[in-house]
């Protein structure tokens, strides 16, 4: 991945970008192969002689990958990265010879609209210019370019210390052509950028190099301009090859972004934890009986969910989803989980807010008139409401959350009310939502399935970590959603089926995996979560970073790539092992 705080790219290993969102991360696409056919559009730059890369790696602490070849004519390096945001959107690819004269090619096929719009090309003022509807861009280099087929190509050689460049940048095609970076200054900026907020990085422990990449990687799935946290980078990416599990995640998540703000909060990153309740109480903006559970960027409410025809799909996964009919779901944690991510940031020291303390008002009194009401839950089920149990304790977690803020906090508030609702939503999660019998809690009243979201239950305090109800929960998942070890974020055909409406079976869920990393540190079992972090660690990508999901079977990522969810949760999970936080800490 590559990113510059306002748009993202994904770069192969063959060193073509297949996918790249401009100028947001939830705008039409100017590359698109990577959800169908090639000829929906690529910029690949390699080797004549083929091949896939010797090595790349990250430059460390940064966004800026290096990719390497050896060929039997010398070794050539490919550096690609994009410069914080200036005036416009730049991608920049600098080729380097690093030993012998090694012929390269290269390769760029600009689709906008997902693959659907080819741009009109043509030479201007020494450059390519591509124009199609509203899109423009740019491709700035000394190679010499040919045009044709709607492609454009270039064939070079470099010796040892040569260098050249491609500067690609996109403005709106009304305005005018901005001006072009300078490759090598862009670099130097853009390591410094990055390598100083990186430096900004609270954790010193044992798995420091894979904490910070996950840092990294978050940091650059947030949006500068208003602060969302984007859940990932990409759309439709399958959680089941040939399958119809393909969603767009290209938007904020409050639950995840609050989830985001745990990793980033934790490690010392107090700005982002300002920027996201500034852009918090400009979405929630509103009754509250209207929040949604998820927005663009920009704070966007309309999100229809929609299905791009001309797409294949990755590995012919389709359909192929441009924005997410989930927008519109009732899931009742949501209120919780923003009542505790205001309280974190409270906890951690973010100045006070007396909007946001305005806005926390809003959030009780509607938990107060629907905290019992049936919801899609965590997991975006589209098989029909329930009374999901993880649901009605991050309803718990709001009002315990509210009573902090005036016992803890000073802010003013009708504490009695509040703590007499906490005590009738645990007292009724522990009558309905506990199987006595199996000893463990349940995915939803009156069912026998579970749920991969019981792991949080101890985290967010509403059972210690000792109590048996939380011990015996935690073996239970452990025993019936693992996968090799992997868990299951719930089984699809438990109590019947029917849970989620949807076909098929998809992966483990890695965020689900960290819990039970979390839960197993939480009930003393700390050498079995040592080794099951360790073994999340070792599949990762070779730059160290996760999809959503995992298929353990065929040892291949699932899901939408790189996900923040799965980040956050190694994160969240190393700072436990490395003693960062007790036990206690880690359920207020």
């Amino acid at each position: 991945m590559l990113g510059d705080l306002h748009t993202a790219a994904l770069v192969g290993k063959d060193g073509s970008i297949d996918w790249l969102c401009l100028p947001r991360f939830d705008s039409p696409a100017c590359f698109a192969a990577l959800l169908g056919d090639e000829s929906n559009g690529r910029w690949r730059i390699a080797p004549e002689s083929g091949g896939r890369c010797a090595r790349r790696r990250y430059r460390p602490d940064t966004m800026i990958l290096e990719t390497e070849w050896d060929t039997p004519e010398g070794t050539v390096r490919v550096t690609d990265f994009m410069p914080p945001r200036g005036d416009a959107a730049d991608l920049v690819r600098i080729v380097e010879g690093v030993s012998g004269r090694v012929p390269v090619s290269m390769e760029l096929r600009l689709r906008f609209l997902y693959g659907h719009s080819e741009p009109w090309l043509r030479r201007h003022d020494g450059e390519l210019a591509a124009i199609a509807g509203p899109d423009a861009a740019w491709l700035s280099t000394e190679a010499p370019l040919e045009v044709a087929d709607g492609t454009a190509t270039a064939h070079f050689s470099v010796s040892e210390g040569e260098r050249v460049s491609f500067v690609l940048t996109y403005e709106p095609s009304h305005l005018s052509r901005p001006d072009p970076v300078d490759p090598a200054a862009a670099l130097e900026d853009t390591e410094d950028f990055w390598t100083g907020w990186a430096a900004r990085t609270d954790y010193d422990g044992p798995w420091k190099d894979a904490v910070r990449r996950s840092l990294l990687t978050l940091k650059a799935l947030t949006y500068a301009p208003t602060g969302g946290i984007v859940a990932a980078a990409t759309t439709s990416l399958p959680e089941q090859i040939g399958g119809v599990r393909n969603w767009d995640y290209r938007f904020c998540w409050l639950r995840d972004a609050t989830f985001t703000l745990q990793a980033l909060l934790g490690t010392g990153h107090i700005e982002e934890a300002r920027e996201w309740r500034e852009w918090l109480l400009r979405a929630a903006a509103g009754d509250p009986a209207e929040l949604q559970i998820m927005y663009g960027l920009d704070g966007t409410r309309w999100l229809p969910e929609n299905t791009i025809d001309w797409l294949s799909g990755y590995e012919d996964s389709s359909p192929v989803r441009i924005g997410n009919a989930a927008s519109d779901q009732f899931q009742l944690d949501v209120w919780g989980e923003i009542l505790d991510g205001l309280h974190l940031a409270r906890e951690s020291g973010l100045e006070p807010d007396p909007e946001a303390w305005d806005l926390q008002h809003a959030l009780l009194d509607f938990l107060e008139g629907n905290w019992d009401a049936p919801d899609e839950s965590v997991w975006e089920v589209r098989g029909g409401r329930r009374h999901f149990v993880h649901s009605k304790v991050m309803a718990w977690a709001g009002f315990d959350r509210a009573v902090k803020a005036v016992e803890h906090s000073k802010r003013e508030g009708p504490v009695g009310k509040w703590r007499a609702l906490r005590d009738q939503v645990h007292a009724d999660v522990c009558a309905r939502g506990f199987d006595a019998d199996r000893g463990t809690f349940t995915q939803f009243y009156g069912g026998r399935g579970l749920d991969a979201a019981l792991l949080l239950l101890p985290r967010t305090g509403f059972l210690p970590w000792d109590d048996p109800r939380v011990v015996g929960t935690v073996e239970a998942v452990q025993r019936e959603l693992s996968r090799d070890g992997f868990v299951l974020r719930y089984d699809p055909d438990s109590d019947g089926g029917g849970v989620d409406g949807l076909p098929g079976q998809e992966g483990a869920f890695l965020a689900c995996t960290f819990w039970l990393v979390d839960a197993l540190w939480g009930i003393g079992r700390t050498d079995e979560a040592t080794e099951l972090f360790e073994r999340l660690l070792s599949i990762r990508n070779d730059l160290g970073l996760f999809a959503e999901e995992y298929d353990p079977a065929a040892g291949r990522m699932l899901g939408n790539f790189p996900q923040s969810y799965s980040h956050v949760g190694l994160v969240i999970s190393a700072r436990c092992l490395s003693g960062e936080h007790d036990v206690d800490a880690a359920r207020h």
